[in-house]
C-alpha cells in the first residue's frame, strides 16, 4: 500500500452531505427530497431498486447532473459552487465499465493518469501499481477486449483510483457479473476501505450492502424511507421467524394455530408448498414448544427452520415490492 493510499479519507469530519435534494424529469420527480451523509473513511450502501433515485443522486454528487433543489458537498466543495473542486477528490466507477477496449490495461490507467496531470514516469508507476493492486498484472498488457467482465469491472475500479480520490462513488460496481466475480469485486472493495477510502456504494444487492456498508439509505420512489445500519434497519420489523413445511394441506390449519399460539404474528401461509410462518421473539424456546403443540396435534413436519430478519424483509416489509422489481413512474 503506497503511502497515498494510506492517507485517503484522512480529513475529519464528514466526507459527504447532501440536504433536500430534488430533481425531475418533466411530470416525473427522480429525487423527493433526498438527505444522506457520510462520516469520512466508512461506506454508506444507498439501496433501492431500479429506479428508486440511486444514480441520479450519484451523478448530481458528481456533478455530472444539477439538482433542482437542495445542496451537497463532497469532501468539502460545494457540488455546484466548486465542481473542479468535487471533481478533483472524487474517483467514480459507474454501473458499466468505462474502459477503452482498443487499449491494455496499462495503457487504460496511464492515459487517466496522464489525464489528470501525472508526469509520465508518475502515471506509468501509478498504473502497474493498481494493476498489481487488482491482480491484473499478468494481463496488462493485454487489450482490453479480451478481458472477462470481472477484470473489466476491476480495471474500471482501478481506473477510478488513478488520481487517488478521498472519496470513491460506486454505482451498482457488481451490475452484471456472476456470483464468483460478485464475491471477488466486494473483496477489491474492502481492499479500498482498508486504506481509509471514504465510499458510497449504490446497490440493489442486498447482500452486497449487508456485507460491505458500516451504514444503510433505503431510497424509493425519489424518498429516503429508512437508514441506519444493517441490524438496525432489521430490527425494525421485530425478532426471528419461525417457519415449517407440515406433510399435508389439511394439517395446515393445525399448523397455523400452534404457530400463531408461540408468534408475535399472524401466521404468513404459502398454499403450494404448505408452508406457514410466524414472527417469535424467544427464538429457540419458541421452537421447542411450537414442536411439541404439533406432535401433540399429530401434524408431520417436513422441515423447520429458525432465521434472523434479512434486508430482504425489510425492504419488502418497507416498500412492499422486492429490491430487485423496477420501481414503476410516479
Amino acid at each position: 500500500m503506497s503511502e497515498s493510499d494510506r492517507g485517503m479519507g484522512g480529513q475529519s469530519g464528514v466526507a459527504v452531505r447532501a440536504r433536500g435534494l430534488v430533481k425531475s424529469y418533466g411530470s416525473t420527480r427522480a429525487l423527493d427530497g433526498v438527505d444522506l451523509e457520510i462520516p469520512t473513511g466508512q461506506v454508506l450502501g444507498l439501496l433501492g431498486p431500479n429506479g428508486a433515485g440511486k444514480t441520479t443522486t450519484v451523478r448530481i454528487l458528481t456533478t455530472l447532473l444539477r439538482p433542482d433543489e437542495g445542496e451537497a458537498e463532497v469532501a468539502g466543495h460545494d457540488v455546484l459552487a466548486d465542481p473542479d473542486g468535487v471533481r478533483r477528490s472524487i474517483g467514480l466507477s459507474g454501473q458499466y465499465a468505462a474502459v477503452d477496449e482498443n487499449l491494455t490495461g496499462f495503457e487504460n490507467l496511464y492515459l487517466v493518469g496522464r489525464l489528470y496531470g501525472k508526469r509520465k514516469a508518475e502515471a506509468r508507476e501509478r498504473a502497474r501499481e493498481l494493476l498489481r493492486r487488482f491482480q491484473l498484472d499478468e494481463a496488462g498488457d493485454r487489450p482490453a477486449k479480451g478481458y472477462s467482465g470481472g477484470m473489466r469491472r476491476r480495471l474500471d475500479l482501478a481506473g477510478a483510483l488513478v488520481a487517488e480520490p478521498s472519496v470513491v462513488v460506486l454505482d451498482e460496481p457488481t451490475t452484471g457479473l456472476d456470483p464468483r466475480g460478485r464475491i471477488d469485486m466486494w473483496e477489491v472493495i474492502e481492499q479500498l476501505v482498508a486504506t481509509g477510502a471514504t465510499v458510497l456504494l449504490t446497490t440493489q444487492y442486498l447482500e452486497e450492502a449487508d456485507r460491505l456498508a458500516d451504514s444503510i439509505v433505503v431510497i424509493d420512489k425519489g424518498k429516503v424511507i429508512a437508514r441506519g445500519t444493517a441490524d438496525e434497519l432489521k430490527a425494525q420489523i421485530g425478532g426471528e421467524r419461525l417457519n415449517l413445511v407440515v406433510a399435508e394441506q389439511e394439517q395446515i390449519p393445525a399448523a397455523v394455530r400452534v404457530l400463531e399460539s408461540v408468534g408475535t404474528s399472524e401466521a404468513t401461509v404459502d398454499e403450494h408448498s404448505r408452508r406457514v410462518e410466524v414472527l417469535v421473539d424467544t427464538g429457540p424456546k419458541a421452537l421447542v414448544e411450537a414442536l411439541r403443540l404439533l406432535d401433540a396435534e399429530r401434524v408431520t413436519v417436513q422441515d423447520v427452520g429458525l432465521h434472523r430478519p434479512t434486508l430482504d424483509d425489510v425492504f419488502l416489509a418497507l416498500t412492499g415490492h422486492g429490491a430487485e422489481e423496477e420501481v414503476p413512474a410516479s
